[in-house]
């Protein structure tokens, strides 16, 4: 008599996922905006061209104040005062629209293209893309706008050397003046990237961007004078000129007042900014 022993057909394992789980960090949504700020050619070409207008400028106003001086030819009357420090930052006026394009085109850009929408679906929360575009290239633009303001400094101060406008860093506000100037430029590039995410477009970015900066303090100058006084020192561009000029009249902010009202005007940008993004689709 033969016992058969009955066998149970084993049921198989549910095959395990090989593909790792991610999660969606700080740290992670920060790396990835600053592999794709680099991974652009416009990031190179126009952050080239803003450390050029800073210090290439720069060095010109100061080679010609020292030739009008050693020439003896009447002295042009945008370098009757001038000084070694307000000669360096003769560039910023170009390198502040060179960095605010460039945000621009950092948020705007990825609408334009359709990457926005990989880029949110990969971050559901939507607004810490946000913050990381404007903290990785606020950051890269201070590093660049200081380095190149203080290297300007050094070589105009070098060429001016011997003339009324000679100054070194040791002198009363020049380090705090090119701190400011730095900082300014780096909010500059903020307030586009923050643009550039309110508008969604480039050339509408940009056209805000150039008004804010460079078209209404000329239209608020068509004013009273009692208007002007009372407006013009809170427009952006001139708050923000306040926090690197070296000496102050009346009709500027100070240093820290400038600096606030700035911070203001950024933190109101990056909040509709905020608000657009976290309202409407992509």
């Amino acid at each position: 008599m033969t016992t058969m022993t009955p066998t149970h057909a084993s049921t198989p394992a549910p095959p395990r996922s090989t593909r790792p789980s991610y999660r969606v960090t700080g740290v992670r949504v920060l790396r990835s905006e600053w592999a794709k700020l680099w991974s652009l050619r416009s990031t190179w070409i126009t952050l080239g061209l803003g450390l050029l207008f800073l210090v290439g400028i720069g060095l010109i106003a100061a080679a010609r104040y020292k030739s009008m001086v050693s020439s003896g030819q009447p002295m042009d009357p945008d370098l009757a005062d001038a000084t070694a420090l307000s000669l360096s930052l003769f560039g910023t006026p170009l390198a502040q629209l060179a960095l605010g394009v460039l945000g621009v085109l950092v948020t705007a850009g990825e609408y334009s293209t359709g990457m926005i929408r990989s880029t949110l679906t990969a971050v559901p929360r939507r607004l810490p893309v946000l913050w990381s575009k404007s903290v990785v290239f606020g950051l890269v633009a201070l590093v660049a706008g200081t380095a190149g303001v203080f290297a300007t400094f050094l070589f105009a101060s070098g060429i001016v050397s011997g003339t009324n406008a000679a100054m070194t860093l040791s002198d009363a506000g020049v380090v705090r003046s090119l701190l400011g100037a730095g900082l300014y430029l780096a909010l500059v590039a903020v307030i586009g990237t923050a643009l550039g995410a309110v508008l969604r477009s480039v050339a509408g970015g940009i056209s805000v961007l150039v008004g804010i900066l460079m078209l209404i303090p000329g239209l608020i100058s068509l004013l009273p004078s009692a208007w002007q006084a009372n407006i013009s020192p809170y427009l952006p561009s001139n708050a923000g000129e306040s926090m690197f000029a070296l000496h102050h009249d009346a009709t500027h902010l100070s240093p820290t007042a400038g600096l606030l009202v700035f911070l203001g005007w950024t933190v109101l940008t990056l909040a509709g900014a905020a608000w657009r993004l976290a309202r409407t689709d992509a």
